[in-house]
């Protein structure tokens, strides 16, 4: 996608790469201001270039506790609700940004940039099916927005690439998978892992006393790549 295996290495290559390639939508959806008077639609909108301009300078604090006041003024309306989203997103807060978009989808499910970047969020911590749903969704409430096609795209790439890793690591006499997982590697310009090193393939040097053996714990390395801060 372009605010993102069973050989966990592939996994991990994929999922680095998806917030460089995955495209956020910057831009606060669109709402009827009319319930709005005047004075209170520019003080809004005030409001909200004030965050952009916090968000640009990568103030990200700042620009929360002003979006805040904002949707305590305002709660029904979105556009500091989504640029919340954004500042949390950026500054790599992503469960509370995933947080406040899933909130933004259930009050408003027909606005596609949220949709969009929870999608990228997903993306991020490796959940494609995930991602995949909320871009059809956005799709189908907008289908004319083409961020949401290509991110769709790049997801569907990197879901084909996990099972073509997949079908390699269950047969490795298979032809078929490796052209095809170096095309879609190519495609979205990944590079393949780096193969093990000498010191993590080489047996482990005897001990100078026995000692009874120690439980290892069973860490989940798919929890913990996707625990990592992109």
């Amino acid at each position: 996608m372009r605010p993102h295996t069973i050989l966990f290495a592939i996994i991990l290559a994929l999922s680095s790469q998806l917030a460089s390639q995955l495209v956020a939508a910057q831009t606060a959806p669109v709402t009827d201001p009319r319930e709005m008077s005047e004075v209170a639609r520019k003080a809004y909108t005030k409001g909200l270039k004030d965050a952009r301009a916090l968000l640009a300078d990568k103030k990200y604090a700042e620009a929360i506790v002003v979006l805040d006041g904002l949707s305590a003024e305002r709660p029904r309306e979105p556009q500091a609700r989504f640029l919340k989203g954004v500042a949390l997103a950026d500054s790599g807060r992503t469960d509370d940004a995933i947080a406040v978009y899933m909130g933004l989808v259930a009050d408003f499910p027909e606005l596609p940039e949220v949709r969009n970047n929870l999608a990228v969020l997903y993306g991020q911590k490796g959940n494609y099916e995930g991602a995949r749903d909320e871009l059809t969704a956005a799709i189908l409430a907008a289908p004319d927005y083409a961020i949401a096609y290509e991110n769709l795209g790049d997801v569907y790439a990197r879901m084909a690439g996990n099972n073509y890793e997949k079908a390699i690591a269950r047969n490795a006499k298979n032809i078929t998978a490796p052209p095809k997982l170096k095309l879609v590697r190519e495609v979205l310009g990944l590079r393949p892992p780096p193969p093990p090193t000498a010191a993590a393939v080489a047996p482990a040097a005897p001990q100078a006393v026995a000692a009874p053996a120690q439980p290892v714990a069973n860490v989940d390395a798919a929890a913990a790549a996707a625990d990592t801060p992109k």
